[in-house]
């Protein structure tokens, strides 16, 4: 095991020992109650009951066998969460033939957001995370399950969905993915198609085209964002059936795997018919995530390139088990982890191609080899995290597993740990006195980890858009686009500078952004500073920087400084939110309804909670 490995688990332990020993306890405490149907009244399980046929309801009443509660994000809005209108009926039969019953407790929203990028809806997008969380926690709140399964896949849906499931810790619980849609447009060439609409040289028409032939069809989208960062945490944690992240909606594995998803959480109920292969135990999820898998997924994270989102996502997802990890810990972990995957933005291949040379499952195996994972972890597989190296297939039975092959189907996307990408992850902290930020590198061309130029301050991103059509930005600058913290707007992505700076980069500027905001899962090209803490709103110090000032992002040294005379720094007063901008930002398309949520939120490197 490698030493900083060994070093950050033990102070995540350390630090975290009383709110752990708190959680387990609260855990237990819920687990010495009666049994679901033995602690309902009467009236509260017919009511639980009511609708279900009557072979269902002797099963859950007078049998008392298990009850399975089905936590479902589906709309056939999202192309990923699409295929999951079919997933209920697939999990209820496959319940049915193990002696259970299976309910789709609730839904929870599931917002896109490719869809709302740059639009006021994204102003809810992080917020969404806490709100299905607590849409989990109704649904799970009926007190009637046995065990539950999760069907999520997109940026904030897995993060809500583990939040809200690891406040009900007493419960086993397996996430159940859709899988990713088809290989369509390059990612390159979709990224090329969007600068050059940036540029005027294309019309509207072409960029249509081209965004439609990326997103085409039912699944995940396919480049390596949040969405697909969240299935290679799940495997890294061992919530999935092994292997299931990449398989497609179509695929008759996907089936299989659903089936196999109710098995396993039966079998971790503790229940003995559904589990004839000896593999009865009780595991709730509380229990299962402890500091070892925390620091798993976060290795996993760094390890492939992941979404700078999940620095604030797995925050909060740890809290929710009663750990507290930081932006030092993934720092240090990035700096011992190599880096085994280049997919996009991190590479030209998709996650099909990630998936067609060795996927999850040699990462996993190349990183347990290397001495960066805990091996010895608790997963829904009984056979424990090397489980999660092998490839699923179809079976007569339903799936069996197969080794992966010893070396990389494309050592341009996935390599062995001993012949790297890189020494390190994909990720960096930065510090200085424009506060904390976390910047992705992975991406970024080696020439362009260091970048000191002037700051052009803008307030929106709105400003700073209006800014490149006027061609005012053609030089090297540093954009400072603050006011986009969790506080001021709900820390919307600002996936739409990405095109405008990229060309600018491409032009031979030099050029970076440092935002309070976020960036998407798919961003990296250009250098950029993100969620700087703490933000602007709240007093932070990107509140004194001026336009004009120089300002150094340095990946190499990992700082963030405006490089002003400190008397003179200390001296400015913070700028503050124009009341007009504050008075916007409240206002249309529901943004009223989460003014509690911004009131309370606490900072980016804490998980940006609200509920803390």
């Amino acid at each position: 095991m490698r030493q900083a490995v060994v070093d950050v688990t033990g102070r995540i332990r350390e630090r975290s020992s009383m709110t752990r020993r708190a959680y387990l306890a609260r855990i237990d405490a819920m687990l010495a109650r009666p049994r679901g149907p033995e602690r309902l009244g009467c009236a509260n399980l017919a009511h639980a009951t009511a609708a279900l046929p009557r072979a269902d309801k002797l099963s859950i009443v007078a049998a008392r066998a298990p009850n399975i509660g089905v936590v479902t994000a589906y709309n056939d809005m999202l192309s990923a969460h699409q295929p999951y209108e079919r997933f209920p009926a697939v999990i209820r039969a496959a319940a049915h033939a193990l002696g259970a019953t299976a309910q789709v407790a609730g839904g929870v929203p599931a917002m896109c957001d490719g869809v709302t990028q740059g639009r006021p809806g994204m102003e809810m997008s992080l917020f969404s995370r806490d709100t299905i969380a607590m849409g989990t926690a109704i649904a799970l709140s009926h007190d009637v399950f046995d065990a539950a399964l999760l069907l999520g896949i997109c940026d904030k849906i897995v993060p809500g969905l583990l939040i809200g499931a690891l406040h009900f810790g007493h419960l086993p619980c397996v996430f159940v993915p859709g899988g990713p849609m088809g290989s369509g447009l390059a990612n390159a060439e979709k990224t090329r198609v969007r600068e050059q609409f940036a540029l005027g040289r294309v019309d509207r028409a072409a960029l249509m085209d081209a965004e439609a032939a990326s997103y085409h069809s039912p699944g995940t989208c396919t480049f390596y964002g949040t969405a697909n960062s969240n299935q290679m945490l799940l495997e890294a944690m061992g919530l999935h059936v092994p292997g299931a992240a990449f398989i497609h909606p179509s695929d008759g594995l996907r089936d299989a795997l659903t089936k196999e998803a109710v098995r396993l959480v039966l079998a971790n109920a503790a229940w003995p018919e559904a589990a004839r292969d000896g593999e009865a135990r009780f595991l709730p999820i509380g229990r299962l995530v402890d500091e070892r898998s925390i620091v798993n997924a976060m290795v996993a994270l760094l390890a492939t390139g992941g979404s700078t989102n999940h620095l604030i996502h797995w925050v909060a997802v740890a809290r929710s088990a009663g750990m507290v990890i930081d932006w030092s810990d993934f720092s240090d972990l990035s700096r011992a982890t190599p880096l085994l995957a280049r997919v996009y933005p991190n590479g030209s291949a998709d996650v099909n191609q990630f998936q067609a040379a060795g996927g999850p499952g040699f990462v996993i195996r190349e990183l347990i080899e290397g001495g960066c994972l805990h091996d010895d972890v608790a997963t829904v597989a009984a056979g424990g995290l090397a489980d999660y190296t092998r490839i699923p297939t179809a079976d007569a039975g339903g799936v069996a597993w197969r080794a992966q092959a010893p070396e990389s189907g494309d050592d341009t996307i996935v390599r062995r740990a001993t012949e790297p990408f890189s020494e390190e992850g994909g990720l960096k902290l930065l510090t200085g006195n424009c506060g904390r930020a976390v910047i992705k590198v992975s991406s970024v061309p080696a020439d362009r980890w260091i970048v000191e130029a002037p700051a052009l301050v803008f307030d929106s991103q709105e400003e700073m858009l209006a800014a490149f059509a006027t061609g005012a930005l053609e030089r090297d600058f540093v954009a400072v686009v603050r006011f986009q913290g969790p506080r001021a707007n709900g820390m919307p992505e600002l996936h739409k500078l990405t095109p405008p700076l990229g060309v600018l980069q491409k032009k031979g500027f030099r050029v970076a952004l440092v935002t309070d905001g976020r960036m998407s899962g798919a961003s990296g090209q250009v250098p950029a500073a993100i969620h700087v803490s703490p933000e602007a709103v709240a007093g932070g110090p990107l509140g004194r920087v001026r336009s004009g000032d120089v300002i150094r992002v340095d990946a190499h040294a990992g700082t963030l400084a405006a490089l002003v005379d400190a008397g003179e720094w200390q001296r400015r007063e913070p700028a503050t939110l124009a009341p007009a901008q504050a008075e916007a930002n409240g206002h249309d398309l529901g943004r009223e309804l989460f003014a509690g949520m911004r009131k309370n939120v606490v900072s980016a490197e804490e998980g940006a909670c609200t509920w803390l």
